[in-house]
């Protein structure tokens, strides 16, 4: 193995940086040289590929977004956009590619094996941290302090103005953020795509809360089990409390990515590059139980990541 092409694909993360630092880094220091593919597999079809350098990477562990920037691309989805990818690696000379990015990033790594002659490895990176296989994703850590340290202050105005927060946070598909933060934050209900609700059900808890001498309260969503401004709605007509509704958005992407996410975007570049100049490939790095592990590629295909419910419980408990 002569050269690794590294890429960034799908939605940024914190801790891809460190990521891409930590694989140019470990390459060269065993001799192989490593292309930065721009713009994920939008720029590994338009051949956005230049050789990086340990100095290229100098001074970007602790920022967030990636250097290489990301994009997504449907025309790398057809059989002509692989055929046009593995042509333009071939071109190239690059016999490697380390992915770094969520699962679709890992799907599009499978496509293009059936495609081109090299060797993937996979990184997981996605503030949703819904990749199976790996305890944590890049990114995820991150994202939860910056929804955890938006509730600390919302909460003081809630506790003034004795007011309702609805409190929005990422999550199309699935809960792992919202529990989380709900949980750290000390929400007194947490709405998740995973498990059904019923605003009623919500409705009875502020009461029994306002009861018991609570005149504020918290509530995470996650943007996939409902809207903060439905929820708000609802809670409005019902209720002579009075609600806000914040839509946290697309801050839980941004910002210098905390300890964990760069000690652990470090050992995944680290690991994907050793990884390969042992021969493997179709693997995706990971943590499981603290410890580095790989596991099929594939493996992203055939199963789905599912929350913790105990955590739930446990948060309900709390918001007595």
């Amino acid at each position: 193995m002569k050269r690794i092409g590294v890429l960034t694909s799908g939605g940024d993360a914190p801790g891809m940086n460190a990521a891409i630092r930590a694989v140019v880094r470990t390459a060269l220091y065993h001799g192989v040289e490593v292309c930065g593919i721009r713009r994920g597999y939008a720029g590994l079809l338009a051949g956005e590929i230049e050789p990086m350098s340990s100095p290229s990477v100098g001074g970007i562990i602790n920022r967030g977004g990636t250097i290489l920037r990301t994009a997504r691309s449907e025309e790398f989805r057809t059989e002509a956009g692989l055929h046009q990818a593995a042509q333009v690696l071939a071109q190239h000379g690059i016999d490697a590619l380390v992915v770094i990015g969520g699962d679709g990033s890992m799907r599009g790594a499978i496509a293009l094996r059936r495609y081109a002659k090299l060797q993937v490895i996979g990184i997981p990176a996605t503030i949703d941290n819904d990749i199976p296989g790996t305890d944590y994703s890049i990114g995820f850590d991150t994202a939860v302090n910056t929804a955890m340290d938006a509730i600390d202050k919302i909460r003081d105005t809630a506790y003034s103005h004795e007011r309702v927060f609805v409190i929005e946070v990422m999550g199309r598909h699935n809960g792992f953020i919202a529990l989380e933060v709900g949980l750290a934050g000390g929400a007194e209900a947490i709405l998740i795509p995973e498990v059904p609700y019923d605003l009623s059900d919500l409705l009875r808890r502020l009461d029994e809360s306002y009861q018991r001498g609570k005149h504020s309260s918290i509530i995470v969503v996650a943007e996939g089990a409902a809207r903060a401004a439905d929820v708000q709605k609802f809670l409005e007509m019902h209720t002579p409390y009075r609600i806000r509704a914040l839509v946290l958005g697309h801050m839980q992407r941004g910002g210098s990515p905390t300890a964990f996410d760069r000690v652990l975007a470090t050992q995944f570049g680290v690991l994907a590059v050793e990884r390969l100049l042992k021969g493997g490939t179709d693997e995706m790095v990971g943590i499981e139980g603290g410890k580095l592990i790989t596991v099929p590629i594939e493996y992203v295909q055939m199963t789905t990541r599912t929350v913790d419910a105990r955590k739930l419980e446990i948060a309900t408990m709390m918001a007595i």
